[in-house]
């Protein structure tokens, strides 16, 4: 296979990508690509209080990854725990982009989990965020969605998200986050 490196770097550029990986999701990628960023968003003199928010949902987008990627049956090995995640710098904020495998069976409850996070006012989303932490309903991976609550509720935005079906089993999950300045 050839790949024209030029044209996927000048894609990339003109996406503003600052930095992109795909593979396996593990803590000790996590750990490096918080530093990455955090050393990225200190060479640009970002503003304190920005720093703090693209950090902090960088966080949570990479937990997210990290904790709730299903894990895929045999046939399916070369997917294992493998996703995609980017941040690219936009002329008002960033955008933080994660995309990995799913079951079909668990789309409904996320998909309706999102879409609930989406119809709620800031101050609506800051009861739900303590009703579920309060209430203890957790998933079986625990958190009960409060990092996608925290996202919308720290971004002041919507979560723009995708179910792309791959078979009868998996689908792809893809989420785009856009943090304003």
């Amino acid at each position: 296979m050839v790949i024209d490196i030029y044209d996927f770097y000048d894609k990339m550029e003109r996406n503003n990508i600052m930095l992109s990986f795909k593979g396996d999701i593990t803590s000790d990628l996590l750990t490096s690509i918080l530093q990455i960023m955090e050393s990225k968003l200190d060479n640009w003199q970002e503003e304190p209080k920005v720093k703090k928010k693209v950090y902090n949902v960088l966080v949570e987008c990479l937990q997210n990854l990290y904790h709730h990627m299903d894990t895929l049956t045999p046939d399916q090995e070369d997917k294992i725990r493998s996703a995609i995640f980017m941040i690219g710098k936009m002329d008002v904020g960033y955008s933080i982009i994660t995309g990995n495998y799913i079951r079909n069976e668990n789309i409904p409850g996320l998909k309706k989990l999102l879409d609930d996070i989406n119809v709620l006012s800031k101050e609506e989303l800051k009861e739900y965020y303590k009703a579920v932490l309060n209430n203890g309903e957790m998933s079986i991976k625990g958190g009960g969605g409060l990092g996608m609550i925290d996202i919308a509720r720290k971004t002041g935005e919507k979560l723009n998200f995708e179910f792309t079906a791959v078979d009868e089993k998996y689908s792809f999950f893809s989420l785009n986050i856009k943090i304003s300045q």
